[in-house]
């Protein structure tokens, strides 16, 4: 096949705080990734994305997946041939490159999830999306309050001899413990690397509560950069934990797999300077259940996209 007819598949993953790109080839090899922070701006973000992905490759798009909580927003500006939840994403991407894998454990900016795999199809799933303990945001929250930078975070708790306890099964609950730890003068180290294992522990009993975590596990997201919380993961489960060459896009790669499966005749894509459009935001209350939630209607020239803000995921879509 000549240059000039190659077909390259791009994957998006727009999330709650972040965005990520890919682009594969049609032997499924990562050509190029990438990582931004959305900063509540997801559209003006997204196309600077693209923007940054070589022309040859952008030109040569034959196939577009999206995923990602903001998927049916995305998909009204670039265009896609599929449009895919994070889960099937996620596991569709760890499959291609780790067969045997029964259980992936995804920790990410805003929530965490547990995939069950059998026979290479997802059996069973779970998400915390309720508490931030053990997140991203909230790791990156600790680090600043200490003063550390986030890419130090693992390398200091991993110097920790007498990792200190700390509660982890709330976010409030383990600030104040760690907070009080530093106040009777237990070192940094041991307050993170305490706080690393409360996390692990409590993922495993909060998020995965009854399902079974088999081996071999993947471990994935943003997370995944602390080695801290991977140390932590593989003792609290006494096994080692994988960890994928691109652990912080997986779901971006599993969409980009997916629509070249999909294999369309001519792709939906508009392209990397697609027409932005005129967004609009409707907040409206849910009064079905004791939580009350506080909803947001996502609206594109007069049609509405998608809902977020349902605790109990009712009316987010």
């Amino acid at each position: 096949m000549t240059q000039k007819n190659k077909k390259y598949y791009l994957g998006i993953d727009i999330g709650s705080i972040s965005i990520k790109t890919v682009i594969i080839d049609e032997d499924e090899n990562v050509l190029h990734h990438s990582y931004e922070r959305s900063d509540g701006m997801p559209v003006k973000r997204l196309k600077n994305r693209l923007s940054k992905i070589k022309p040859e490759y952008i030109k040569n798009v034959a196939g577009v997946g999206i995923t990602g909580s903001g998927r049916n927003l995305a998909k009204v500006y670039v265009g896609a041939d599929a449009v895919i939840d994070e889960i099937t994403t996620q596991a569709t991407a760890v499959l291609s490159k780790y067969p045997d894998t029964k259980t992936i454990i995804e920790i990410g900016g805003q929530d965490s999830k547990i995939i069950q795999l059998q026979d290479g199809v997802v059996r069973n799933f779970a998400m915390n999306t309720v508490c931030a303990a053990g997140t991203g945001a909230f790791l990156d929250q600790q680090a600043s309050r200490l003063r550390i930078d986030i890419k130090d975070f693992g390398d200091i708790a991993l110097k920790s001899t007498e990792p200190t306890l700390i509660a982890g099964r709330c976010t409030v609950f383990a600030e104040t413990d760690m907070i009080h730890k530093q106040q009777i003068g237990i070192p940094v180290q041991d307050i993170l690397a305490g706080l690393c294992n409360s996390l692990a522990k409590n993922f495993v009993q909060a998020v995965a509560k009854n399902l079974e975590i088999k081996k071999p596990v993947i471990f994935q997201g943003g997370v995944a950069a602390n080695k801290a919380m991977i140390k932590a993961f593989s003792t609290f489960l006494d096994t080692d934990v994988i960890i994928p060459e691109f652990y912080n896009v997986m779901p971006g790669i599993g969409a980009a797999i997916m629509a070249k499966e999909k294999n369309p005749a001519k792709t939906a894509f508009k392209g990397a300077d697609f027409i932005e459009k005129d967004i609009k935001k409707k907040v409206w209350r849910c009064n079905d259940c004791a939580n009350e939630c506080e909803l947001i209607d996502v609206i594109v020239n007069g049609e509405k996209l998608s809902t977020t803000g349902s605790v109990c995921g009712k009316h987010n879509s």
